[in-house]
């Protein structure tokens, strides 16, 4: 049996979730007898192709997101929701209330900076901030959930080994599946 291709994304979140997949241990060297990671914080190619499953980790919160999300989307057969950031915006969508003018003021102007003496709004260095935090399913559609802040270690195995292995992960009635 050929291996999967297996691409992980982190947008608007804290890292917890990829820290989950870490925590995998040893299982995770039976992932990689059924996948080859092509994309992920750590594995950084210019160029990917088409992928089987994708995991992305944390909200859409800048335009950057939404046009990877977009990307991904496109070139994954099958898209996952990694954690609750994923999931329904969660702790980065606290910023919604708030226009995103007066987040970047708070955040390069406001608050004291050994990186910004001069108190400028970058232009270039970071992507342009969307109106809301989405979650991703409000801007891809998605096949299925791993919900969690952040989800366990024996979870995220669970629906991987599931996916890779060509069967439908079910934990309980319709908690996996999206849609």
């Amino acid at each position: 049996m050929s291996k999967k291709k297996l691409a992980t994304y982190w947008f608007a979140g804290c890292s917890g979730c990829h820290m989950s997949l870490l925590d995998m241990d040893e299982r995770i060297l039976e992932i990689a007898k059924l996948a080859d990671i092509v994309k992920s914080p750590i594995v950084d190619p210019k160029e990917i192709g088409e992928v089987d499953i994708t995991l992305v980790e944390g909200a859409v919160a800048s335009e950057e997101h939404l046009e990877e999300a977009r990307l991904i989307r496109e070139r994954s057969k099958i898209v996952v929701s990694f954690g609750d950031c994923a999931l329904t915006g969660n702790v980065p969508s606290l910023r919604n209330p708030i226009p995103k003018e007066e987040v970047l003021k708070r955040a390069y102007v406001d608050l004291p900076s050994n990186d910004n003496p001069d108190k400028v709004l970058p232009s270039r260095v970071i992507s342009p901030l969307l109106d809301r935090v989405r979650p991703l399913h409000e801007v891809i559609p998605v096949d299925y959930v791993i919900p969690g802040c952040p989800p366990s270690a024996d979870l995220i195995f669970y629906v991987l080994n599931e996916l890779l292995n060509d069967r439908t992960p079910s934990l309980e009635q319709g908690r996996l599946k999206y849609g």
